[in-house]
């Protein structure tokens, strides 16, 4: 069971139809068309061609599995008086006294450019249940340990 948020799903699921409905047949016109241009076992078009067209099959298998897996978070529900999945936390990093904000998120909607940090990482695992106000330890896997403490819990 994974967990995702509605616009996730919609994504995975919107990515799944594309890759049904327009790449899949994309590819086996490719395979076609190297198939008619003659001897298979010195055909570079048709061996690239059918590569491309497994990579595919295992990308919509794996987001079938994900998606047929997935539970929507309801965000109603969430606490927002300690760090958790969909919270946005705004930190002051007690080493450099620089602030911070992140939003905790499911592993595949993660996007550090926009603020958005896998749930599964050391920093959100050592922030979650945190309140606002108390400090969170956490040890980076490269050994170096940050402190950080929460100012803010939002949604």
């Amino acid at each position: 069971m994974s967990y995702v948020t509605k616009e996730g799903l919609e994504r995975m699921k919107a990515e799944l139809e594309q890759l049904e409905t327009v790449e899949r047949p994309k590819i086996t016109q490719q395979i076609a068309e190297a198939r008619d241009k003659g001897d298979l076992s010195e055909n570079a078009e048709y061996d690239a061609a059918k590569e491309a067209q497994g990579m595919l099959e295992m990308r919509i298998s794996k987001l079938k599995d994900v998606i047929s897996g997935s539970k929507i978070i309801d965000e109603s529900q969430l606490d927002t008086s300690k760090v958790s999945i969909l919270c946005t936390v705004r930190l002051k990093n007690n080493a450099t006294n620089q602030e911070q904000k992140f939003t905790l998120v499911p592993d595949n909607e993660s996007d550090l450019k926009a603020g958005k940090i896998s749930v599964n990482t050391p920093i959100a695992k050592g922030l979650l249940g945190k309140t606002v106000g108390e400090m969170a330890d956490i040890v980076l896997p490269n050994g170096n340990k940050l402190a950080f403490e929460v100012l803010e819990i939002s949604l």
